[in-house]
């Protein structure tokens, strides 16, 4: 029997457990707080010597990596274990002046956030003498209440202009799937890097006038990016400072899988009709 352990059933992996549950596996999750089919986080040994895939969606802290440093050995002791996932973050490749990388690309970090991330990354990756391990570098996750929409129907959306910078995104269903379908394949122990991003980098405010297409209202006024840096957050600004194009060609062949929404389009109609079945205007 396969059996997942997640740790971190938040968005991602609240889609990663549902997709693993469809495809046949046995599903455990760790939380900080009671919920049905999760286990505390502080008394995850039991699930882990169970566990035949292990996939990790915690971000990392100003500490580092907040798994390891508990539960490294328990991991490495686990009799049935055969796959390892960790979800790390394509701020790994740096400020790379809107240039592409892709999955044979050295990490580059330019800044605290992906140092913190690289070190993740290789803390995951010492068990790749004895599992196959996958770091899956996402992009931006979107979908059902995590869009361009709520910020619209909420009255903050803005269309930055800053032209030629453009940024990646995955759905968050289409993390579910790729991770999926990791896990299904029968691989020797060693370190694979996946690039979960969507097939078309484009620029902010395209998303955002998109959305408010969709949604049936004016888009937000533009804003000079250089108006909007002084209001800006110490992420939004973090998030600005880096300019990339990722390519996920290697990772769709490697996964044998086209991704569900190859761009903010598809992504975008697909979160619409199901918030309209649920009952958002």
């Amino acid at each position: 029997m396969n059996r997942l352990l997640i740790f971190g059933l938040g968005y991602s992996g609240t889609a990663i457990a549902r997709a693993a549950a469809a495809s046949g596996f046995t599903v455990t999750g760790t939380t900080r707080a009671d919920k049905p089919g999760s286990v505390a986080f502080d008394a995850a040994e039991p699930a882990i010597a169970a566990a035949t895939h292990i996939v990790s969606t915690a971000g990392t802290d100003p500490d580092g990596d907040p798994i390891l440093p508990r539960y490294a050995a328990a991991i490495a002791a686990a009799p049935n274990l055969r796959w390892i996932g960790y979800l790390s973050s394509t701020v790994v490749y740096g400020d790379r002046g809107g240039a592409w990388v892709d999955e044979d690309t050295p990490a580059a970090p330019s800044q605290p956030r992906g140092q913190r991330r690289l070190e993740a990354e290789d803390g995951w990756s010492r068990f790749a003498g004895t599992h196959a391990v996958d770091i899956f570098r996402l992009a931006g996750i979107y979908g059902p209440g995590r869009s361009a929409f709520d910020e619209l129907r909420a009255g903050r959306a803005r269309r930055m202009v800053k032209p030629g910078h453009m940024f990646g995104r995955i759905h968050r269903d289409d993390i579910a799937q790729a991770v999926v379908a990791a896990m299904r394949q029968d691989r020797p122990a060693g370190r694979r890097v996946l690039n979960l991003v969507d097939d078309e980098p484009s620029e902010s405010a395209e998303v955002v006038t998109e959305a408010a297409a969709l949604l049936g209202v004016p888009p937000p006024p533009q804003v000079a990016f250089e108006e909007a840096w002084a209001t800006m957050s110490p992420m939004a600004r973090s998030f600005w400072s880096e300019n990339r194009k990722i390519a996920c060609a290697k990772t769709k062949a490697a996964l044998g899988m086209s991704w569900l929404y190859p761009t903010y389009r598809e992504g975008l109609r697909a979160i619409l009709r199901e918030e309209r079945g649920n009952g958002l205007p």
